[in-house]
């Protein structure tokens, strides 16, 4: 037996604390449910590369999951005047999305000719139809209302995503901030219809600058607006990626989904979240 691994087992066996016995105690793959987590991945094809593509889609869908944990917490600290709390979970969000990010580097490695093996077996499913990502949109002011339609098969999750729409975005208690803080704001946008997406004001634009030109006066709204354009920075690259992933995958073809594909993700690059906290770059 070589020696490193002889000394390691030394080591081990040294180890006398390590718990062997499970018979009454809970175990890590207990904790986690492994079980129902390892056996979800069901190929529909005997092709070698699905099983990529569902681990990689499934992994991503766990991160938005945690993604949104965070996101809606940071929505209720912000409410509550906890800026310290929101900071903090905003700047793990952005640590969220680069492993997103990062997924479609291993999902690249999925070539045309791979892909064609199952693509079919997808039927009309496909990432468009992700509920929590319409959800991230959602709770950082993208309103599409005819979205919704895509989730009335299931009740439950159609009423889940219909108060999502309805509620205040991340800007929107962040522009609730700015007026708590005493600046003058149109009174129709403070108190706007939350479901329409938001296009920008004037006054809120005012007041951004003012913060940027008085960072120590209002260091927590300017900590805010950096912590905001750091997530729609990173959700715009995530963006990015997917549209180059997709076009290095399948090229100019309609979605599986019915969307234009290529195409409708380019689109969406050019639609701005916190659209004063960019112009106010120029503007400074």
């Amino acid at each position: 037996m070589p020696k490193d691994i002889s000394e390691l087992e030394e080591k081990l066996n040294r180890e006398k604390g390590i718990h062997t016995d499970f018979q009454n105690d809970m175990t890590y793959s207990e904790y986690l449910h492994l079980d129902s987590i390892l056996s979800s991945q069901k190929r529909l094809s005997g092709h070698h590369d699905e099983m990529l593509f569902i681990i990689i889609h499934q992994v991503s869908e766990l991160w938005m999951k945690l993604l949104l944990h965070e996101l809606t917490s940071a929505i209720q600290a912000i409410q509550e005047d906890k800026m310290q709390a929101a900071f903090k979970m905003l700047a793990r969000v952005t640590k969220i999305q680069t492993q997103i990010i990062q997924a479609w580097d291993v999902l690249s490695t999925l070539t045309p000719a791979e892909y064609l093996e199952f693509r079919d077996k997808l039927g009309k499913s496909s990432g468009f139809q992700s509920f929590q990502y319409r959800q991230i949109e959602f709770a950082l002011g993208y309103k599409t209302k005819h979205i919704l339609k895509i989730y009335e098969k299931d009740p439950s999750l159609y009423e889940m995503l219909e108060k999502a729409y309805k509620a205040p975005s991340i800007y929107d208690v962040s522009i609730q901030a700015l007026a708590k803080a005493g600046f003058e704001l149109n009174p129709i946008v403070v108190n706007r219809d939350y479901s329409i997406t938001y296009g920008g004001d004037e006054t809120v634009a005012t007041a951004w600058k003012e913060v940027y030109l008085n960072v120590d006066k209002y260091w927590n709204l300017y900590q805010l607006a950096e912590k905001l354009v750091d997530v729609e920075d990173w959700l715009q690259q995530w963006r990015f990626r997917h549209m180059k992933t997709v076009e290095r995958i399948i090229g100019f073809k309609k979605g599986t989904g019915g969307s234009s594909g290529v195409n409708y993700l380019r689109q969406v690059l050019d639609h701005r979240f916190f659209p004063e906290l960019w112009d106010l770059r120029t503007s400074l």
